[in-house]
C-alpha cells in the first residue's frame, strides 16, 4: 500500500483523532517510479512548454547569481580582509560547487517538473519537511525581490539625474524611498512599477522572459570583462602585499560573507519543465552558471586589490571609486548601466522562481488549485506570477525591506541543507532492522540519526567559532561529525544513479551539510528567531489546509521520475 494510500485510510471516521491525522498526512511523501515503469500524470496540454536551452540555462544561473553586489561586495570586504579576499571568494565558491554537485544530481533524477529543493524534499523525506522548506525558501524570496526592487528603483533614479535638469529635481519617495515612519514603513513609487512591468514580461511566456534575461545578462557580463580588462592596465602590484593583513581568519571571515554572492545557481533547477533537455542541460546548467560566476568575482577582486591599497576600499561604490582615482571617469557610468542590468536579472529571475514554486504546490494541493493553473497559450502559472508580483509590489511600494536584511539567507541554507540530504537519503537501499546499541532500528532511522548528528555539530561548531569559544570545542563538534559521516559511508548501502551522480557520497554532501549549518550558525539571532517562528506558523498553516488538501498523486502533474535501483534483499 502507498504511503498516499495509507494516510487516507488513516483520514477515514474510523481515525482515532485528528493528530493522528495530522501525523499520518505530515510523514507522506510523493512517490517514485521503478525503473522499470515510468509515472506520468498529463495535465491535458496545458502544462508548461519546453523552450529552454542550455544556453538560456546558463544565463539564467548567472542572471540570478550576480547583481549590483559584484560591484560593491568585493570592495567591502575587501576593506576588512586585504587582497585574500580573492581566496575568500574561491572557498565560498568552492563550497557552492559542492551544493551545485547536490542540486545537479537531483535535478538530473527529477527532470520532469518544477519544484526543486522542495520537490526534493517531499520525495526523499515528507510532505511537512517539504512545506517547512518552502516556506522558509519563499520569504527569502519575497523579501528579497522587494529589496532588490528598491535597489533597482534607486539606481534607475541615479541614472536618470545624470541628465541636467532631473538633477536633484526628482522627489526621493519616487525612487530613493520616503523617509521612514515608525522605523519600517516608506514609501517608494518606481518599485512597484518595475515590479509590475517584469509581471507582465514573465506572463506573457517564458520565451519572452528568456530574452529580457538573455539580453540583460549578456550586457552585465560583458560590463564585467571590459570592467576586468581595463583595470588590469591599472594594476600596482606592489598592493597586493601583504596578502592576507589580518590573517588567515579575516579570509575565512570574509568567505561567510560574500558565500551568498553566489547564491542563485540553484534557480536553474526550477526551470526543469521548461528545459528542452533536462536530464543533460540541467547539471550543466547549474554547475557551468556557478563556475562562470567565481571566475568573473575572482577576476573583480583582483583587478580592485592590485588597483588600490585595501585600506582605500569600502564606502558605497568601492568600483567606481577605484577607476575614478585612475582618472577612468567613464567607467563610473558603464558600472552604473551595469548594476541596473545585473538588478534586473536578478529580479527577473527570482520573480520566475517563486511562481514556479507556487506552482508546485498548488499542483499538489498544498495551497489552492488556483497557484496550480498554468495559462492555456501562455503556457506560464500566471496566477501564480501575478500573487508573486503583488506580494514585491506591496513589501516594495510601502516598506523599508532593507531592514531585514539580516534575516535573509535562512531560506538558502535550509534549502542547500536540505537537498544535500536527499542526495544521501535516495542513494539509500532498503535494508532489514539493525542492531544499534542493543536497539533494533531500520537502517533509514539508523542514517537520518547521522544526518541530524551532523546538523547539530555543525551548529554547536558555528556557535563556536562565532563566540570565540576555546579552538577545542570546534575541534570536538568536528570530530563528531566525521565519525557521523563515517557510519553514513561504511554503515549504509549506497546505490549508482542513472543521469548525473554526485561524486564522493556520503561524503561530499554531508560536508556540504555542516558548512551550511556552520554558516547559518553566523547569521544575526534574528535570523534564528525568523526561523523557529516561520517554522511554527508554517505547521499552522499545514495542520488548519495543507494535511486536508495535499495530494502526493496529485492528477493533474507531469511526473517521470527515475530510483536508483534496489537489490533483492
Amino acid at each position: 500500500m502507498s504511503t498516499w494510500e495509507r494516510s487516507e485510510s488513516s483520514s477515514s471516521p474510523s481515525a482515532p483523532s485528528w493528530f493522528s491525522h495530522f501525523w499520518s498526512s505530515a510523514l507522506r511523501s510523493k512517490p517514485l517510479a521503478s525503473p522499470s515503469e515510468t509515472a506520468i500524470h498529463a495535465s491535458s496540454g496545458e502544462g508548461l512548454v519546453r523552450r529552454l536551452s542550455l544556453f538560456d540555462l546558463l544565463l539564467l544561473g548567472i542572471g540570478a547569481s550576480i547583481g549590483a553586489g559584484i560591484f560593491v561586495v568585493t570592495g567591502t570586504v575587501a576593506h576588512d580582509t586585504g587582497p585574500g579576499v580573492t581566496v575568500s571568494f574561491i572557498i565560498a565558491g568552492g563550497s557552492c560547487v559542492l551544493n551545485a554537485l547536490c542540486y545537479a544530481e537531483l535535478a538530473s533524477r527529477f527532470p520532469a517538473v518544477v519544484g526543486g529543493a522542495y520537490l526534493y524534499a517531499y520525495t526523499a523525506f515528507n510532505e511537512i519537511i517539504a512545506f517547512l522548506v518552502f516556506s522558509q525558501l519563499m520569504l527569502d524570496y519575497h523579501i528579497g525581490a522587494a529589496s532588490i526592487a528598491r535597489s533597482l528603483a534607486s539606481y534607475v533614479i541615479t541614472a536618470l539625474e545624470l541628465i541636467p535638469f532631473l538633477n536633484n529635481n526628482i522627489p526621493s519617495w519616487v525612487g530613493h524611498g520616503s523617509e521612514e515612519i515608525y522605523g519600517a514603513f516608506s514609501f517608494n513609487l518606481l518599485a512597484p512599477i518595475l515590479l509590475v512591468l517584469l509581471t507582465i514580461v514573465l506572463c506573457r511566456g517564458v520565451g519572452e522572459s528568456s530574452i529580457l534575461n538573455s539580453v540583460m545578462t549578456v550586457t552585465k557580463v560583458v560590463i564585467v570583462i571590459f570592467i576586468i580588462i581595463v583595470g588590469v592596465f591599472e594594476v600596482d602590484v606592489s598592493n597586493w602585499s601583504p596578502f592576507a593583513p589580518n590573517g588567515f581568519e579575516s579570509v575565512l571571515t570574509g568567505a561567510t560573507v560574500v558565500f551568498f554572492a553566489y547564491v542563485g545557481f540553484d534557480a536553474v533547477a526550477n526551470s526543469a519543465e521548461e528545459s528542452k533537455s533536462p536530464q543533460r542541460d540541467l547539471p550543466l546548467g547549474i554547475i557551468g552558471s556557478l563556475l562562470i560566476c567565481i571566475a568573473l568575482y575572482v577576476g573583480v577582486c583582483l583587478v580592485l586589490t592590485g588597483m588600490l591599497p585595501y585600506k582605500s576600499l569600502g564606502g558605497d561604490a568601492p568600483l567606481a571609486d577605484a577607476f575614478t582615482s585612475k582618472g577612468l571617469q567613464y567607467v563610473s557610468v558603464l558600472i552604473s548601466i551595469g548594476a541596473i542590468a545585473g538588478l534586473t536579472t536578478t529580479l527577473l529571475v527570482g520573480l520566475y522562481v517563486q511562481s514556479r514554486l507556487y506552482l508546485g504546490l498548488g499542483r499538489d494541493g498544498l495551497l489552492p488549485s488556483l497557484f496550480g493553473e498554468v495559462h492555456q497559450t501562455r503556457h506560464t502559472p500566471v496566477h501564480s506570477q501575478i500573487w508573486v508580483g503583488i506580494v514585491a509590489s506591496v513589501l516594495a511600494g510601502c516598506f523599508n525591506v532593507h531592514i531585514l536584511s539580516h534575516i535573509l539567507s535562512v531560506g538558502t541554507l535550509t534549502g542547500y541543507s536540505v537537498v544535500s540530504a536527499c542526495v544521501v537519503t535516495l542513494r539509500w537501499k532498503d535494508k532489514t532492522a539493525c542492531q544499534v546499541f542493543g536497539k533494533s532500528i531500520s537502517s533509514r532511522a539508523e542514517g537520518l540519526m547521522c544526518l541530524i548528528t551532523v546538523v547539530c555539530c555543525g551548529f554547536a561548531a558555528g556557535v563556536f567559532y562565532r563566540f570565540g569559544a576555546s579552538l577545542i570545542f570546534v575541534i570536538i563538534a568536528v570530530f563528531i561529525a566525521i565519525l557521523a559521516a563515517a557510519a553514513l559511508h561504511f554503515r549504509q548501502v549506497n546505490t549508482s544513479t542513472p543521469g548525473f551522480s554526485c561524486p564522493g557520497v556520503p561524503i561530499l554532501p554531508t560536508v556540504c551539510i555542516f558548512i551550511n549549518i556552520f554558516l547559518f550558525a553566523q547569521l544575526h539571532y534574528e535570523a534564528w528567531v525568523r526561523f523557529v517562528v516561520l517554522s511554527i506558523v508554517t505547521v499552522g498553516m499545514y495542520a488548519v489546509y495543507g494535511q486536508y488538501h495535499a495530494n502526493p498523486l496529485s492528477s493533474n502533474t507531469l511526473i517521470i521520475y527515475q530510483k536508483a535501483p534496489t537489490e533483492a534483499d
